[in-house]
């Protein structure tokens, strides 16, 4: 055990639960990845968890598996209802044992959160998030659907897996029969607390009583519902004791409804911010309770441990971002992980569009079996110029394939576009992967060349030149667009301009939404050395204060009266484009900082053609029509960006022919990725692929 290992003992540890004993405390939580769904994807999705376990996690949990048609996510989904159904796992398991790790079946119904035309709650309800109605069980469908689960457990162990989570948490089936607001039934079933917690507990007792002892029953719990006419806390404590009765072997613990309108996972949430509910729990029952949420360090999972709020500590979309989390903390290299930013842009994103999750951060996820990361045939020379996601990503990989690389970079510090985006409050989390990228540079022995601007005649001895050089702000084309009220959004979150009392920000995209969010708190969420931070997304009370989150034993489900604060600035939000502002953003985010924009009283106008700028403040044509002067101190401007392309276009005149001299081949070849390519908002998701893609290929 290294040093690092050292100093997280208890995470490392292994732990008896129920019949299993777990190598050390890291569990994978579920996820549904888009694999599940199709059984040609087996494959891929036995080399996603394999890598899983190969990387140390001790037990893993698949994505959500139905018991029946009903309880489908989306139109012939995931399920688990036939014997051959389950045969077609025991590959998966099998893999996963043979890397010394445990893995569970999770069984989900939707209810109705499914989006397809069969879906069935405790009562005829319909969900804000879902496009169908959901029509009531009837007392022979309750126990009809308890047989289902039984059944899908049944054949859990047949396909080999250790056990099953049976998911009661985030507002799906076992949420609605346990909810005032979604159970309004007057059977055994409901009208009161406890006939609302007989199907869950139903559900645990008859699955014991099928699989036996020597088979895990894990139960995802909702701590803190966050809708109204949710559990009490004395409700989720008797809940949590009947079910222990009944059979569970160990909790893992949930927060929210998806149709809650409070964020419990983006990245704008401190970490472990419901941790307390946590310890909470673990004080009322006998067996280990799992944390979860927005847990996503080897330091902040071990002070849980530690501090006795948790026996294990639940993680998903770190392990996507980093499959060796544990190895990497066993092995003393705990600085070595790639954070996960709680981005949702690769993962939940992708997830709820239908589409396969992967990871920003980590493109590989999800792909394993198609981006490879080979071992390179010669250690030839890769000159990487721009050290921002998409060069960062490219030379990390690139190195670790075996290549000698290095990296120019014109500024003083690492990073780019992250640098500014680390600095609006709620994005903290950006400066968690250059950290990595750094350290990893390191490691690998990557020379990285700050505060030089490379020329044609520096990278003519490379075998691969790759240009990252990335974006500029896009200039205004305005009369009075050099006033001194103007500054690009560089300017404004480095702190090299300090904006009046009163700014308009031009472009509403994701930019212009984060600058708003950097205005309204009043500046940065990271201090210029890049360490210390504060606001709402790392003081937690301060942020449950923001959106309204109290104690469940003093007001059902959790929900508070929300308190603003007095935004920093009156900041106006202006778009060329006459759709919505916001449309755009991320559908997990989006509305999160839609939120905040109301909340903060931005002022929005959308359809404006901008006119000029003086003395008065910025001249405006409303989408009616009317001129309209918005009388402001400054102006930030988030017009877009350009592609910067001149070292690209330089060396692909000079060097495409010229020999690439030792270590290289018949000529050097010039690739160009990220910002440098394609002058989109900011996509660090496509940026970074792209660098990875292009680093396989070297």
């Amino acid at each position: 055990m290294g040093a690092m290992s050292q100093s997280h003992p208890h995470l490392v540890s292994p732990l008896a639960v129920g019949h299993l004993t777990l190598r050390n405390r890291l569990v994978m939580g579920s996820m549904h990845t888009g694999l599940e769904d199709r059984t040609r994807h087996l494959p891929e999705l036995t080399a996603y968890f394999t890598e899983r376990a190969r990387g140390g996690t001790a037990m893993l949990v698949t994505g959500g598996y139905s018991p029946n048609v009903e309880g489908w996510l989306l139109p012939a989904g995931s399920m688990m209802a036939s014997r051959r159904m389950a045969d077609r796992h025991r590959g998966l398991t099998d893999a996963v044992h043979e890397e010394g790790a445990h893995i569970l079946l999770q069984v989900l119904h939707a209810g109705r959160y499914g989006y397809q035309p069969f879906v069935r709650s405790a009562s005829s309800t319909k969900s804000p998030i879902s496009m169908f109605r959901a029509r009531a069980l009837s007392a022979r469908g309750v126990e009809r659907t308890i047989g289902d689960w039984v059944r899908a457990a049944r054949l859990a162990r047949r396909a080999g897996y250790d056990g099953v989570e049976i998911m009661g948490s985030e507002g799906y089936l076992i949420n609605q029969f346990l909810a005032a607001r979604t159970n309004t039934r007057t059977d055994a079933w409901g009208g009161s607390a406890g006939a609302r917690m007989r199907f869950p507990e139903e559900i645990v007792r008859r699955v014991r009583a099928e699989v036996g002892r020597d088979f895990l029953i894990q139960y995802r719990i909702s701590l803190l519902d966050l809708v109204s006419g949710g559990q009490t806390w004395d409700e989720t404590a008797e809940l949590a004791h009947r079910l222990e009765a009944a059979g569970v072997d160990v909790f893992n613990t949930g927060i929210g409804w998806h149709e809650a309108r409070i964020p419990t996972i983006v990245t704008s949430v401190p970490r472990a911010a419901f941790v307390d509910l946590t310890a909470r729990l673990k004080a009322l029952v006998g067996v280990p309770v799992i944390a979860s949420n927005r847990i996503n360090t080897a330091e902040k999972a071990e002070h849980i441990l530690a501090s006795g709020q948790a026996d294990l500590v639940s993680m998903a979309r770190p392990l996507l971002a980093d499959p060796a989390f544990a190895a990497k903390v066993a092995e003393g290299r705990a600085d070595e992980i790639n954070i996960c930013i709680a981005c949702n842009q690769a993962c939940l994103d992708h997830t709820f569009a239908n589409k396969r999750a992967s990871c920003l951060v980590n493109p590989r996820a999800g792909r394993e079996t198609e981006l490879l990361l080979t071992v390179a045939p010669a250690r030839r020379r890769v000159a990487v110029v721009g050290a921002g996601p998409a060069g960062l990503a490219c030379a990390e990989a690139a190195a670790s394939r075996g290549l000698a690389v290095e990296v120019f970079e014109a500024s003083d510090e690492i990073g780019g576009q992250f640098r500014y985006a680390m600095r609006v409050p709620g994005k903290e989390e950006f400066a968690a992967s250059l950290a990595y990228f750094s350290r990893r540079l390191d490691v690998l022995g990557v020379p990285v060349h700050l505060g030089r601007a490379a020329e044609a005649a520096d990278l003519a001895g490379f075998a691969h030149v790759v240009v990252a050089t990335g974006v500029r702000p896009r200039e205004l084309d305005l009369p009075g667009a050099d006033h001194p009220m103007v500054m690009t959004y560089p300017e404004l979150l480095t702190g090299a301009r300090v904006p009046g009392r009163r700014v308009a920000v031009i472009g509403a995209g994701g930019i212009g939404v984060d600058v708003c969010g950097f205005l309204l708190a009043g500046g940065s969420g990271l201090d210029l050395d890049g360490r210390g931070v504060h606001g709402h997304s790392t003081d937690v009370e301060a942020w449950k204060r923001h959106w309204g989150v109290t104690d469940p034993a003093l007001a059902r489900s959790g929900l508070g009266t929300a308190v603003a604060d007095e935004p920093a600035h009156e900041v106006h939000l202006l778009q060329r484009k006459t759709s919505p502002i916001g449309r755009g953003l991320g559908k997990t985010t989006g509305w999160v900082h839609r939120a905040e924009l109301k909340t903060g009283g931005v002022r929005q106008y959308t359809g404006v053609t901008y006119r000029r700028i003086d003395d008065d403040g910025l001249h405006i044509l409303t989408a009616e029509g009317e001129h309209r002067v918005v009388r402001v101190d400054s102006i930030v401007v988030c017009a877009g960006q350009e592609s910067v392309r001149d070292l690209a276009d330089e060396l692909t005149e000079r060097l495409a022919d010229r020999p690439a001299g030792p270590g290289g081949g018949a000529g050097a070849r010039v690739h160009v990725i990220g910002g440098a390519d394609v002058a989109a908002e900011l996509d660090a998701k496509r940026a970074i692929r792209q660098g990875v893609e292009l680093a396989a290929t070297l």
